[in-house]
């Protein structure tokens, strides 16, 4: 006998919130399912069944997506960033000195080349594919 279904539930809305979250966090399906009570393939099917169901993740998804695209592009070109640092002054005195330094984390290329492989694939992967065209046959080699 199959579950009943727990998407056409009271307070679906307030369970769709939660679940746009979960997408929001990076969780990924499984996970969502998991969290949901619920198998992978019943997540799937929600998917296919409830359009707003499936927009709700993919719009979600694409929001937590861009943060690290961002993120990932950041540490590939460096960037500048403030380290705040706070020291006492006297020994026993609450009054302290703040210093505030500006500091370059160099460019990552680890991540450059992960940016790309992922964005221009056919020129930075690891194994690329070359034809050579000859008029010689194979056969020809191997004669006297």
């Amino acid at each position: 006998m199959p579950r009943k279904t727990i998407y056409k539930r009271d307070g679906w809305d307030e369970k769709l919130e939660l679940i746009e979250g979960w997408a929001r966090d990076g969780l990924i399906d499984e996970q969502i399912a998991e969290k949901m009570g619920i198998g992978i393939r019943t997540l799937y099917e929600y998917k296919e069944k409830y359009p707003q169901f499936s927009q709700a993740l993919k719009r979600n998804k694409e929001v937590v997506d861009a943060k690290v695209e961002k993120a990932l592009l950041k540490r590939a070109l460096g960037y500048d960033y403030e380290e705040t640092k706070v020291t006492m002054t006297d020994k026993g005195s609450k009054s302290k000195r703040i210093e505030r330094t500006t500091k370059h984390a160099q460019p990552d290329t680890t991540a450059q080349i992960f940016w790309l492989k992922n964005r221009k694939p056919d020129e930075w992967r690891d194994k690329q594919q070359v034809e050579i065209e000859t008029t010689k046959k194979l056969e020809d080699f191997f004669k006297d």
